[in-house]
């Protein structure tokens, strides 16, 4: 059965050769150029694909680096940890907390930096022009920069604290906005639990000034507290032996650092003195030893009938009578009728009667 014309467009359309011929030409070209520019593209391919391999192994070096790095730092904590002077000068959480810290800064920094590069390699293989792309990225970041400085703010001061080691986990710090022991050290915060109890979150960029005082040593002060009618080489004889039977116990052999030494007299007035006590202790542990010294001391003068202020006065010996003129009032200068002040006070006399004399113009 023969087909209809209409369903030949082939062989009834006059245009048909002249699509075909175009048809031709176009698929000519395209071959042309893909012969043409293939070697380009094969070229380009296989730099970016050699960028993305050397990007993506360095990243994974260098992140593993600093992984194996942050591991070594722990295993030493540790191993120190366990020796006798391990919880003095090591803590284990501190370092810890720290170490994580540090490397995951040092991780974040190496990625943006080892893709960055990558990423503007890439664009710089496909000629693309990178000048506007970095003025603009130069002012999102300043524009950025500006709108989040509290935020970049506290983040770098943490990162200088942390890396400083200013303070750690476990430390009793004085940082002006808020004092207490740190319980955890932040990038943009740092928590902090105070004397009594609560929690304070204080951001790293506010802590203009920070007091460590577990750091090092510290110092036991106390201050006695005697009649002035007391013998002061009895008082230092009595302290001492206070301070050596001290110094021999337990724990108190560990929390002291140093002798305990009388400075000597620190001020005397006319109804006391004051013998100051001084002793270098483990840090934190000045008030607890400040607390034994003062009731052994306490302990010890009642013992030897050293008399301190505000104790009870010695057998047959009477406090002496309070001065009755204490509680008289300096006298007034109201009390005299005659003296100006009397007299400016006086009322103001009435006016005359009717018919008496008047004063004039």
């Amino acid at each position: 059965m023969p087909w209809p014309a209409a369903l030949l467009p082939l062989a009834s359309d006059p245009t048909a050769p002249t699509t075909l011929k175009e048809t031709h030409e176009s698929v000519t070209e395209a071959a042309s150029f893909i012969e043409e520019n293939w070697a380009t593209w094969l070229s380009i391919g296989l730099q970016i694909l050699l960028i993305v391999v050397i990007a993506a192994a360095l990243r994974s070096v260098v992140r593993k680096a600093l992984t194996k790095l942050i591991n070594r730092m722990n295993t030493s904590a540790e191993a120190v940890e366990g020796t006798a002077l391990g919880g003095l000068l090591v803590n284990a959480e501190r370092r810890r907390q720290r170490s994580e810290a540090i490397g995951s800064v040092l991780r974040s920094v190496a990625s943006f930096m080892i893709l960055g590069t990558a990423a503007l390699m890439v664009l710089g293989t496909l000629k693309i022009d990178l000048a506007p792309l970095l003025a603009s990225a130069g002012v999102a970041g300043v524009a950025i920069g500006f709108g989040a400085r509290n935020l970049v703010t506290d983040f770098l001061s943490g990162v200088f604290m942390i890396m400083e080691d200013q303070y750690g986990v476990g430390d009793k710090i004085d940082a002006g906005v808020a004092s207490g022991e740190v319980i955890e050290v932040g990038l943009r915060v740092t928590k902090l639990r105070g004397d009594n109890g609560e929690i304070w979150y204080v951001r790293n960029g506010e802590i203009k000034r920070i007091g460590n005082l577990s750091q090092g040593w510290a110092t036991a002060m106390v201050d006695v507290h005697v009649k002035p009618t007391e013998s002061l080489s009895r008082i230092r004889e009595v302290v001492q032996q206070v301070a050596d039977t001290l110094a021999k116990e337990s724990p108190w052999d560990e929390r002291l650092w140093g002798p305990v030494e009388v400075l000597g007299l620190d001020e005397v007035l006319l109804a006391s003195m004051t013998v100051k006590v001084s002793a270098k202790t483990m840090p934190g542990k000045q008030f607890s030893v400040e607390r034994e010294l003062r009731w052994r001391i306490k302990e010890a003068f009642d013992a030897a009938g050293i008399r301190i202020v505000g104790g009870l006065p010695a057998e047959g010996e009477d406090e002496a009578a309070a001065d009755p003129s204490a509680a008289v009032a300096a006298p007034s200068a109201l009390s005299n009728p005659a003296s100006p002040q009397s007299l400016a006070t006086a009322p103001i006399p009435p006016p005359a009667a009717p018919g008496g004399p008047r004063i004039t113009k």
